[in-house]
């Protein structure tokens, strides 16, 4: 019996984010390139005799009832499947939050599949694909992991070949983007061909395994609402390419901003600028990592410890 589970919650970033349109249920139809990055948050699962849920996390400002997706995660499957013991959930957070990350998706794919796990449910990721869309949109694909297309309103994924790897600065500025803001000023159905990305010629880089044409290729048409509002994310981008990233792009709703370098000395040179006066002021949380290319299929040979 699994008494105690830790478990690694990735990030992700968007290589391409396109709108299709606003459906008459008012959800959106996307059209998105998914990768997931070397950001994680750490979850500690331990089984306990007194029932029910409960969370801990390093940051004071976050829930830890039902508002948290990891509650919700873990009530979800304990409820289906009539688990009677408790559970304690430790989440310690290194993602940036509410910053298009899919951070808090991450944290509760990875509850269900550490729930899946401890309690031997047999439940196949598919399985746990299918639940965890009624919690979020970027669950199943926090929970399919590496790179894929994600479709429909997020929830229909189709695994693509690893983006060849190379170096991914992120910057996030001291700043909050609303999600519904950003949708709800986009205007879907009005937007002009031009405004939406080459989300087939990303595919086709991928295809090729062009990291360059990928990179000349990143675009997310919620940057037209969220540059708008928030100019700090346009200054980010340029800096980013000004310090030599082959491509920079907002990913999800913002305001986080990527910025992609095919060569390590480049990247840290970008990182210390950003470090360094004048540019420290434009990025509160700055991390230097890379593509994390391993899916769930590979995920059982994976330590999660």
């Amino acid at each position: 019996m699994i008494k105690h589970l830790g478990l690694k919650a990735y990030g992700k970033i968007n290589l391409g984010l396109d709108v299709l349109r606003q459906r008459e249920d008012g959800y959106h139809q996307v059209r998105m390139i998914m990768q997931t990055v070397g950001i994680f948050d750490r979850i500690g699962l331990k089984r306990e005799e007194e029932p029910g849920i409960r969370v801990e996390t390093n940051l004071f400002y976050l829930p830890t009832n039902e508002n948290n997706l990891v509650y919700r995660a873990a009530d979800m499957l304990m409820k289906e499947f009539h688990i009677t013991e408790g559970i304690s959930i430790h989440l310690r957070k290194f993602i940036p939050v509410s910053a298009g990350m899919a951070g808090g998706s991450s944290d509760a794919a990875a509850v269900l599949f550490g729930i899946n796990k401890m309690f031997r449910l047999g439940l196949s990721i598919n399985q746990l694909m299918e639940r965890g869309v009624k919690i979020g949109a970027d669950v199943p694909y926090c929970i399919l992991r590496g790179t894929a297309l994600s479709e429909g309103i997020g929830e229909i994924l189709t695994p693509l070949p690893p983006v060849p790897q190379c170096h991914v600065l992120i910057a996030k500025p001291g700043i909050s983007v609303s999600t519904r803001f950003v949708y709800t000023n986009l205007h879907a159905n009005e937007l002009k061909p031009e405004q939406h990305p080459d989300i087939d010629g990303i595919l086709d880089g991928i295809r090729k395994q062009d990291i360059r044409q990928i990179a000349g290729k990143l675009g997310n048409v919620l940057e037209t609402v969220t540059i708008k509002e928030y100019p700090i994310i346009r200054t980010i981008k340029e800096k980013m390419m000004e310090y030599g990233a082959i491509g920079s792009l907002m990913s999800g709703s913002g305001p986080t901003v990527f910025g992609l370098f095919p060569d390590l000395k480049t990247a840290e040179k970008a990182y210390d600028h950003f470090r360094s006066e004048p540019d420290s002021k434009l990025a509160k949380q700055l991390y230097l990592t890379n593509f994390y290319n391993i899916n769930s299929f590979e995920r059982a040979k994976e330590n999660q410890s």
